[in-house]
């Protein structure tokens, strides 16, 4: 999370000023040295620009390997075949990851200068260009941006442990509710009071 907020931050700019632009607008000439910056600035952010290019490539696989375990359980496939129809479906996901992601983060790479790297120009003097790449390079940072997968894993254990007794709850009912509705269980059945896990989907 931390270590993509400058990036994300930036394309985030970049998507504003170009819904705002009405019509084309002359602007100065950019000049050699700043260019420079802006370059430098999308060196430093290259691993976080291909890492938006790694999600973007692999949230669809996440997602229908999801739905290929759900339907698993719902189409009862029998246990000893479970685990030989769940290792096809992760070879085919990573052939598809390996397959589609060098196209994908290459066009992100070159895409970063004429988005971001456009509004970097346009929005940012020399010196903030200067003070930006001073805190990129900045052990500070990387030592801030190292932390991240630490502090984001303690949070969210903390956050599961002190909210899922909460959500738990309305997640059972939910699913029970959902499940009347598709007529999986009777109405009024009270089946929704059990631990939504331990039922398995489709029955």
């Amino acid at each position: 999370m931390t270590r993509r907020v400058v990036i994300l931050g930036l394309a985030a700019l970049t998507m504003a000023t170009m819904a705002a632009a009405q019509t084309p607008a002359a602007t100065p000439a950019t000049s050699a040295a700043k260019k420079d910056l802006v370059a430098r600035v999308l060196k430093a952010q290259q691993g976080d620009i291909e890492g938006v290019a790694r999600s973007l490539v692999e949230r669809p696989a996440a997602q229908m390997m999801q739905e290929a375990g759900l339907a698993i359980q719902r189409l009862n496939v029998p246990p000893e075949k479970r685990e030989a129809m769940g290792k096809a479906i992760e070879a085919e996901a990573r052939k598809y990851v390996e397959e589609a992601l060098p196209a994908v983060r290459e066009r992100a790479v070159k895409l970063a200068p004429s988005t971001i790297g456009a509004v970097l120009e346009a929005k940012m003097s020399d010196d903030d260009l200067k003070a930006l790449l001073a805190w990129l390079d900045s052990a500070t940072y990387k030592k801030y941006t190292s932390l991240g997968g630490e502090m984001r894993n303690g949070f969210v254990q903390q956050l599961l442990k002190e909210a899922g007794p909460l959500v738990e709850p309305k997640a059972q009912a939910l699913d029970g509710r959902i499940r009347v509705i598709l007529g999986v269980l009777p109405a009024g059945s009270g089946a929704s009071s059990a631990p939504a896990a331990s039922r398995p989907a489709g029955k």
